[in-house]
């Protein structure tokens, strides 16, 4: 039986574009009709690993973390939306939004991977963040996603009072880091060559033919 070509996303959960890169490679992957000849693996990787528990509003983080405008922020924002609904998924900004910190989410993510659980996982905390106004830090919510996709809540939970769980998202983190990762998504194929970006439909179904073609 031949290989299935692996496919690892490095993204964050609070990255708007990662969720767009990731709609528009599935539709690549699904007009292609070779759903069958991959396995799709998420890979951690905090745009903020240094945010507090309780968060910070998300256009001071903006204007902090990238020097921008309201203008500029407002602006990003109509386009994400636009974005968002060609691939059918709705971006809510709303005033008094909030920057949040995502590590728990990777260590729970880890987790589900065992299960085939990951992008069900992946794709509801990125909803419940994005169009459901939910804080995705918050235990309660992320109890609430893991029984939402199957997973047994009190297991995955208890692996983030885990130190060796920490320990290795972090490990995770830095070995993508250390290959030159440092803006996401990043989607890696065989391990051996990526692109970067919301890259539109019919670049990603270049790229899958290509690397399917060289297997």
């Amino acid at each position: 039986m031949k290989e299935k070509l692996k496919i690892d996303i490095v993204s964050d959960v609070v990255c708007p574009w990662c969720t767009i890169g990731f709609k528009r490679l599935e539709k690549a992957i699904s007009e292609l009709g070779v759903a069958d000849q991959i396995e799709i693996n998420w890979q951690p990787f905090e745009l903020n690993s240094n945010m507090p528990a309780e968060g910070q509003n998300l256009h001071e983080h903006l204007k902090e973390k990238y020097g921008i405008s309201e203008e500029q922020l407002r602006q990003s924002e109509e386009q994400m939306q636009a974005a968002g609904a060609e691939v059918d998924f709705t971006f809510d900004y709303f005033n008094g939004m909030r920057m949040v910190n995502t590590f728990d989410a990777h260590v729970l993510l880890d987790y589900a991977k065992d299960f085939a659980k990951q992008t069900a996982l992946k794709m509801y905390l990125t909803k419940a963040f994005f169009s459901d106004r939910k804080d995705v830090s918050d235990r309660a919510i992320l109890k609430e996603a893991l029984l939402a996709v199957g997973l047994d809540a009190a297991e995955a939970l208890s692996k983030l009072d885990d130190a060796v769980a920490a320990q290795n998202i972090r490990n995770k983190q830095n070995y993508w880091k250390d290959l030159g990762v440092n803006s996401v998504p990043t989607i890696v194929f065989n391990r051996k060559s990526a692109i970067t970006g919301a890259q539109p439909v019919d670049v990603f179904k270049q790229v899958l033919t290509e690397v399917l073609a060289e297997q």
